[in-house]
C-alpha cells in the first residue's frame, strides 16, 4: 500500500512540474533593452514620493503611515531591483499595501503577479486594461502577437476616469488617457516637504507603438479617437512636478545624476513635458497623413 501512494505521490509531482514547466514556457517576454533592467540608485523626489525604478523604467514609491503605494513594477526580473531600492531607503518592503500599474505592456507590469504575491497588495489598473493585465499581454492589439509576455494577474480595483485612491493622508487620482493601450493610465496627486506642497503627475504618455493604420486595427476600432482624447487631455493638466513611465521621457539621468542632493525643483519641468507632447502630436497627425496615403 505504502509503495502505490509513494508511486501516486511521485505521479502528481512529475505532473507538476510538466505543468509548472509549460506555463512557464508560454510566457513569451519580448526583447528586453538593457536600460530597463539597469539598476539605478533610489532617491526622494519630493515630499513622500521616491524613484525605485531602474535607469529606464520608472517605478515610484509613495509612503504614507498606512503603509505604502507602488506605482508600476517593471519587467519580470525588477521585482528584486524594486525591493532593494526600497529596503535602501530605510523602507520595508512588504509595507506595500496598493499597486498602481500605468498599462498593461510586459515593462511596467512584468512584476506586478510576483510583487503582488510577495507584498499581499491590492492591484489597482484601469479597467480597460484588465483583459490585458488578466492575459498577460495575450490581448493587447499589438504586442499580443508575442502570447503571453508576463504572468498573468487579476487586478482587486478596476478603476475608470477620476477615480481617487486613498492610503493614510495622500489621495491620487487615476486619469484614463488612453492609446498606447486601451487601459494606459496617468496618477496626479500631492505630496508636500516642509517646505511646500507640490502637485504631481507621474505621466502616460501617448507614444505610438503600431506600424499598422489605424484602420486595420480591429482589436482595438477606437484607437485612432483616443489618441486623439488623450494627446488633447494631457495638454490641460494643472501640476508642478512631472515625472512618467520611462525616466528617458523626463530626462532623470539628467535632472539627478546619482548621488544628487535633494532637489524637488529638477522636476519642475513644464516646459520639456509640452514638447515632449507636442512631438507626440506631430507623430500622431504624421501618422493620420500616411495612413491616408496608403
Amino acid at each position: 500500500m505504502s509503495k502505490n501512494i509513494f508511486k501516486i505521490a511521485c505521479s502528481f509531482i512529475i505532473a507538476a512540474f510538466f505543468i509548472t514547466s509549460t506555463v512557464a514556457q508560454e510566457i513569451h517576454e519580448p526583447k528586453i533593452d538593457s536600460d530597463w533592467v539597469k539598476p539605478y540608485p533610489p532617491f526622494r523626489i519630493a515630499g513622500n514620493l521616491y524613484y525605485v525604478g531602474t535607469y529606464d523604467l520608472g517605478c515610484y514609491l509613495i509612503t504614507t503611515k498606512k503603509g505604502n503605494i507602488l506605482i508600476n513594477t517593471g519587467t519580470a526580473v525588477s521585482p528584486t531591483l524594486i525591493k532593494n531600492s526600497i529596503e535602501q531607503l530605510g523602507f520595508n518592503f512588504k509595507d506595500t499595501k496598493i499597486l498602481l500599474v500605468m498599462h498593461g505592456h510586459f515593462d511596467h507590469a512584468g512584476g506586478v503577479a510576483d510583487i503582488k504575491e510577495q507584498t499581499g497588495a491590492k492591484v489597482m489598473a484601469d479597467a480597460a486594461d484588465e483583459d490585458v493585465l488578466e492575459s498577460g499581454g495575450k490581448t493587447d492589439y499589438e504586442l499580443g502577437k508575442y502570447g503571453v509576455s508576463f504572468k498573468p494577474v487579476k487586478p482587486d480595483r478596476l478603476l475608470h476616469d477620476g477615480d481617487i485612491v486613498k492610503l493614510g493622508d495622500i489621495q491620487i487620482t487615476m486619469l484614463h488617457h488612453p492609446g498606447h493601450t486601451k487601459g494606459s493610465c496617468s496618477y496626479l496627486f500631492t505630496v508636500k516637504d516642509s517646505d511646500r506642497s507640490y502637485r504631481v503627475l507621474i505621466a502616460n504618455m501617448p507614444s505610438i507603438i503600431t506600424d499598422k493604420r489605424f484602420a486595420d486595427i480591429t482589436a482595438y476600432p477606437t484607437i485612432q479617437q483616443d489618441y486623439a482624447y488623450t494627446l488633447n487631455a494631457m495638454k490641460n493638466i494643472q501640476f508642478d512636478i512631472w515625472l512618467a513611465a520611462h525616466a528617458s521621457q523626463f530626462e532623470l539621468q539628467q535632472k539627478h545624476p546619482p548621488g544628487s542632493a535633494y532637489n524637488p525643483s529638477a522636476f519642475m519641468d513644464k516646459e520639456n513635458y509640452y514638447a515632449e507632447l507636442n512631438e507626440l502630436q506631430k507623430t500622431y497627425d504624421d501618422k493620420l497623413k500616411k495612413d491616408a496615403e496608403q
